[in-house]
């Protein structure tokens, strides 16, 4: 691998949506596309492979505040099933979109702090 990266920092920074090494340039150019490069640092973010894991992620939190909200507002909804369908189901797709960019931005700093995925290459000289 090559230098020392600070995982705790490049976390936080993709958390954030930033770039992982510096924490300063957008990490996304739409809302799940990943840049090609960081426009601050110039860090390459081609080799990310953050695939379905974000997606994995997030589905496993959101299904499991889903079913305590189940368990939560099956008493008091016990005469008309479908509002809490209702409501349960649209926090869920709500939440799911909010979370989605910042683990997928965990992900690819995950992924920058290991080395991971050609991450920790060196560039061949030209």
């Amino acid at each position: 691998m090559c230098d020392s990266r600070d995982t705790k920092l490049a976390l936080k920074n993709g958390l954030r949506s930033r770039c992982p090494k510096c924490g300063e340039g957008k990490l996304f150019q739409s809302y799940l596309k990943v840049k090609a490069s960081c426009d601050a640092c110039g860090l390459d973010l081609t080799p990310q492979r953050a695939d379905d894991g974000p997606a994995y992620v997030v589905i496993l939190l959101v299904c499991h505040i889903a079913g305590v909200a189940m368990h939560l507002m099956y008493k008091p909804f016990l005469d008309n099933p479908l509002v809490p369908a209702l409501i349960i189901s649209l926090g869920a797709v709500a939440l799911s979109l909010a979370m989605l960019p910042p683990v997928k931005g965990a992900f690819v700093a995950m992924q920058w702090a290991k080395g991971m995925h050609g991450f920790g290459k060196a560039k061949p000289a030209s």
